[in-house]
């Protein structure tokens, strides 16, 4: 059973992942008509893992007893001046996510919800790899900068990206 504190707390943070899928469906339609398709394709595969990701908490919220609660949300930016623009973005937004993920796993630990704290490991360890591809991503375009053929080159292999679904816990 959960703590009226951390159900709220993980009720927030599944609102946060539904607010990070829509962030990356933006990003992907904005790829899309700047014409970057392979990196409108690597943010649509984001939107689908942050669905899953969404999905891991409220399935976990309900399987505790309690009522997992949609809220509204702010908008999420839909403008990116460029490749770099986008994945600068999304490097910030995931050091967000990977603070939010900490503070919930934290008062797990406080509360002594052992249950909790197993099932937010996952996440723990999923932020340290959405943070790393991010900076490889990152790294790669700025060694290209604005070379028109490196950019071509780096969306071409950000098309390539396919949705694996996580194996169902």
């Amino acid at each position: 059973m959960l703590s009226k504190t951390m159900y709220a707390a993980l009720n927030k943070h599944m609102n946060t992942e539904l607010f990070s899928a829509y962030l990356y469906l933006n990003m992907a339609a904005a790829a899309n008509e700047m014409g970057f398709k392979g990196g409108a394709n690597w943010f649509t595969v984001q939107y689908q893992e942050e669905m899953v990701h969404f999905m891991k908490f409220y399935t976990y919220i309900n399987s505790q007893g309690a009522q997992a609660v949609v809220d509204k949300m702010a908008k999420p930016a839909s403008s990116f001046s460029n490749l770099l623009n986008f994945f600068e973005e999304t490097l910030k937004h995931e050091q967000f996510i990977t603070k939010c993920i900490n503070d919930v796993t934290e008062l797990a630990v406080k509360e002594k919800d052992h249950a909790t704290q197993i099932f937010l490991q996952w996440f723990v360890t999923e932020q340290i790899e959405e943070e790393e591809n991010d900076r490889e991503i990152i790294g790669k375009l700025k060694m290209i900068g604005d070379n028109g053929y490196g950019q071509l080159m780096l969306d071409n292999e950000l098309g390539t990206r396919v949705f694996v679904p996580p194996p169902a816990v």
